[in-house]
């Protein structure tokens, strides 16, 4: 018997809170050939809501999107359920919207990484599918605590063509309450919906059954990635008061932000849930951060020039926020470099003007295209991509998976809202525009162990891999012992981040 066991929860004790749902169904059967065990990764008894469901992956691969959307509401459904046998008006007002936002999600792209990383590298049993769809699942929801948390953050009204979720829960209590108390009520509850949506994301992953490795290589790249979201996002919001106009900083913090989280983790996962070698997964991260570099800048763009009926949210929101987008940041130096004092002054007087008007909008959207600076982003985009899909070919077997994988990488910086003019036909310009691809030190290859920038935030996958795989012919990584990985907070220098 356990010491907590013994000394907290006496037998003949009663329960100091009612069990929400009573557990359903058995135990999850132990796979064999090394694969998720039911105890988890520690060999203890399964936790609640860990049996999975085999699927058959030829099936998913027809609709990614819809197995991931049917995980979901198996996950929320029972969440659901045990929040209802907590406190029905809980359940009604906060938890109940967590799960409507997440279910009315986009385009399931991150989720979508998963799963084809998964299936490019080699995953074809049910047991690593069931466990794919769930870390995809567990994608959704913490992306729906980033974008809640987000639009508190940026007082942003809308979202997904939708009241964002803050602005739903005012308007819900706007009758009753002044509107001061009201806003700030909607803003506190937000904020509530996504640390319940984080804390959702973080128990799918905790109850997927995997191996010994595989579960200490998930868990590690989820911690990363939860940790990198928070850096970027404090980056972006310090920016926005400081009014930092540095290229490198904007681009560092595009890169904590979204082009780890967005692309290069969900690659990393997927591949690890398959059990790939080190070298495909480093592969993999290299292309998966310059295409997330290149989706954030994509994103940036389309925020001050798409079209907003496609976008779902207002143009200009990274405007009137005075976001230190990279756009931003090199209009600023070749405006200062050209001697453009006229455009200098539009950007002093609008960036971070909450009450920008339409006309303010067009004078800076006028700056960005004169000073060549969105056109200079197009073209880092263009290199970005190219570059991502040259770190990606040949990393993997030529399969029709991999066909798919790609096919996603290359459509990850396509605008998904241009507007009518387009951005093809800004004039090129000229100017400072000396920053590198990526920031320096971004991924394990573009620069040796121990130089500046984001060296320190390199996949735990790949820290691992360097030291476990270290020629061509190494067995992969899924039948390396778990001794050879270094443990969290020990070992060399990267390692211990």
């Amino acid at each position: 018997m356990r010491p907590t066991q013994a000394k907290d929860h006496p037998a003949a004790a009663p329960s100091p809170l009612p069990r929400l749902v009573a557990p359903s169904g058995s135990s999850p059967r132990r796979r064999r050939a090394g694969r998720a065990a039911a105890g988890g990764a520690h060999g203890a008894g399964p936790p609640r809501g860990a049996a999975l469901r085999q699927v058959e992956p030829v099936a998913v691969d027809e609709d990614v999107p819809a197995a991931v959307g049917h995980v979901l509401d198996q996950v929320l459904a029972d969440r659901l359920a045990r929040a209802g046998a907590l406190d029905a008006l809980f359940a009604r007002e906060l938890a109940e919207r967590v799960a409507r936002f997440t279910q009315a999600g986009g385009k399931r792209t991150r989720s979508q990484l998963v799963w084809w990383s998964m299936r490019a590298c080699g995953g074809s049993d049910g047991s690593t599918a069931s466990a794919a769809l769930r870390v995809g699942a567990a994608l959704e929801l913490l992306q729906t605590c980033a974008l809640v948390h987000d639009d508190v953050m940026d007082g942003a009204t809308l979202r997904r063509g939708r009241p964002a979720l803050h602005a739903d829960v005012q308007g819900r209590y706007g009758d009753t309450a002044a509107p001061a108390r009201a806003a700030r009520f909607g803003e506190a509850a937000a904020i509530l919906a996504g640390d319940l949506a984080l804390a959702w994301s973080d128990d799918v992953v905790a109850e997927t059954p995997l191996d010994r490795w595989t579960a200490t290589m998930v868990r590690r790249l989820w911690s990363d990635m939860r940790t990198e979201m928070v850096a970027g996002q404090f980056l972006d919001l310090q920016g926005q008061l400081t009014g930092s106009r540095s290229q490198p900083r904007a681009l560092r913090a595009a890169c904590l932000k979204s082009a780890l989280y967005s692309v290069e983790r969900p690659l990393a996962l997927g591949a690890t849930l398959a059990g790939a070698d080190g070298r495909t997964i480093r592969a993999l991260c290299a292309a998966g951060r310059r295409v997330g570099m290149a989706f954030q800048l994509r994103d940036d763009l389309d925020d001050v020039f798409g079209d907003p009926e496609r976008t779902g949210k207002s143009r200009g929101g990274d405007i009137r926020e005075g976001k230190p987008t990279y756009l931003v940041a090199l209009a600023v130096a070749r405006a200062e470099a050209a001697g453009d004092r006229p455009a200098l002054t539009v950007l002093e007087r609008t960036l971070g003007d909450e009450n920008l008007s339409p006309a303010g909008l067009d004078e800076v959207r006028d700056v960005l295209v004169r000073t060549g600076a969105r056109a200079a982003v197009e073209s880092k985009i263009d290199r970005l991509s190219t570059q991502g899909l040259r770190h990606f070919d040949g990393a993997l077997p030529a399969t029709e998976a991999t066909a798919r994988l790609r096919g996603l990488l290359a459509a990850a910086a396509v605008s998904r809202a241009a507007a009518p003019d387009g951005c093809r036909n800004a004039p090129s310009g000229t100017g400072p525009d000396d920053s590198p691809e990526v920031p320096r030190g971004a991924g394990p290859a573009d620069s040796p162990e121990g130089s500046p920038g984001l060296a320190p935030v390199a996949s735990a996958a790949s820290r691992a891999s360097r030291a476990a795989s270290p020629a061509p012919d190494d067995p992969p990584a899924r039948s390396r012992p778990a001794a050879a990985l270094a443990p969290a907070g020990s070992g060399a220098p990267e390692a211990r981040r």
